[in-house]
């Protein structure tokens, strides 16, 4: 496996874990606060190593300065990948468990495959098309029960994390040409540094100073594990979309179920029935078709 899929793959990991983790803090942190503090600790981590050489050479030798029109186009998708897509994430995680939501979220690469295939950045083989259709089989075998059920209870949590992974998918797709097009760093600082501005004015609402100033020291703990994670995980995610297909990076999200499901069993108490073991059968064995290089 090559270098970008590893990142990919790391990130899937990181991404189920983060999920857990918002879902302990979520009733204690609104939304868009938890959004607001992810990616401003995830913004100073990265800072430091970042500061010195954007400071230096923003934009290395050999590379075009970006026109305005693609500096605000970067910075509109970095707004869409953090601020709308996690305050959606986080808004469902008030209504579902971890590893639904998850598993949910998993959609995003069929969603990134259709994006793709539709603005012809992806070529749909089969393997790919029936890695990504067992991925989403493992998602609806997940929800039968309620389905089967007569799905007592409204579907806010569901539609809002669906929501999410459609907005990952568009920026993911969106993203590609400017990551060919620039370095990785700068387009990284430039996306999480307004998509925090952009929070910390949305947050208000929330009333984030004095929610933040009241937070519990084991709360500050598992935020704190939520943005450095994150900050490493983003950098991760545009190596692997500078270097790899949309769809190819994006089914490695396939991880981010199986790391909810067990870090929500042994963390949160959340139940491992059959339906939930049977999904993540089905998009492990997604994610082996739809990574494999086609003879």
């Amino acid at each position: 496996m090559n270098l970008a899929l590893l990142a990919a793959a790391a990130t899937g990991v990181q991404v189920g874990a983060t999920i857990v983790a918002s879902r302990y803090v979520v009733a204690e942190v609104p939304p868009l606060t938890l959004a607001l503090l992810r990616y401003a600790i995830g913004f100073l981590s990265l800072l430091p190593f970042v500061w010195r050489p954007l400071r230096a050479h923003p934009w290395p030798a050999g590379t075009t300065r970006p026109p305005a029109r693609d500096l605000l186009a970067m910075a509109a998708l970095g707004v869409g990948q953090f601020a709308l897509l996690i305050a959606l994430l986080n808004f469902g995680l008030q209504h579902i468990g971890a590893a639904s939501a998850a598993l949910i979220f998993s959609l995003f690469p069929l969603l990134t495959l259709l994006l793709a295939g539709a603005l012809g950045q992806e070529r749909l083989t089969p393997g790919l098309l029936a890695g990504v259709v067992l991925s989403i089989a493992g998602v609806g075998l997940s929800l039968w029960p309620r389905l089967a059920s007569g799905g007592a209870g409204h579907w806010w949590g569901e539609a809002a994390v669906l929501g999410s992974a459609l907005t990952g998918a568009v920026c993911s797709v969106l993203y590609r040409p400017y990551l060919r097009r620039y370095p990785t760093l700068p387009v990284s600082a430039l996306a999480m540094g307004v998509s925090v501005l952009c929070l910390a004015l949305l947050a208000l609402i929330e009333h984030w100073p004095q929610r933040v100033v009241g937070l519990a020291p084991e709360t500050w703990v598992v935020v704190a594990f939520i943005g450095l994670s994150s900050g490493a995980g983003y950098f991760a995610w545009l190596y692997a979309l500078k270097h790899e297909s949309p769809t190819r990076v994006t089914v490695f999200l396939a991880l981010n179920p199986v790391t909810a499901a067990l870090l929500g069993a042994a963390l949160l108490g959340e139940p491992l029935d059959v339906f939930l073991l049977g999904a993540l059968a089905l998009i492990a064995l997604g994610l082996w078709l739809a990574t494999r290089r086609a003879r």
